[in-house]
């Protein structure tokens, strides 16, 4: 399994447009064959950056997600939300519980 932490720093002004574009794209990745886990989250302490952490059942279900063209509508509308570069850590499962 692979695992999924990104981090998107966003502009205040756009958080709340950044929530809803990606509760759409949620709707979407619920259907995905192979995407096991896919949340949004955010800290208090860090208002304006959300953290999407996902798990996918292999390289080809990341691959699949990646490559949907929800993901590259949303992708593309992500960009003018931005305040600096997603960071996003691919991680392989080793354990889990």
């Amino acid at each position: 399994m692979l695992s999924v932490i990104a981090r998107l720093p966003l502009k205040e002004d756009r958080v709340d447009d950044a929530i809803e574009a990606l509760k759409e794209l949620m709707t979407h990745v619920a259907r995905e064959e192979g995407t096991l886990l896919y949340t949004m989250n955010r800290a208090k302490s860090s208002p304006n950056t959300l953290v999407m952490i996902e798990r996918y059942r292999d390289k080809a279900a990341l691959g699949a997600h990646s490559s949907s063209p929800q993901f590259k509508e949303f992708f593309e509308k992500l960009q003018g939300m931005l305040a600096g570069e997603p960071e996003i850590s691919v991680l392989e499962e080793l354990c889990s519980i």
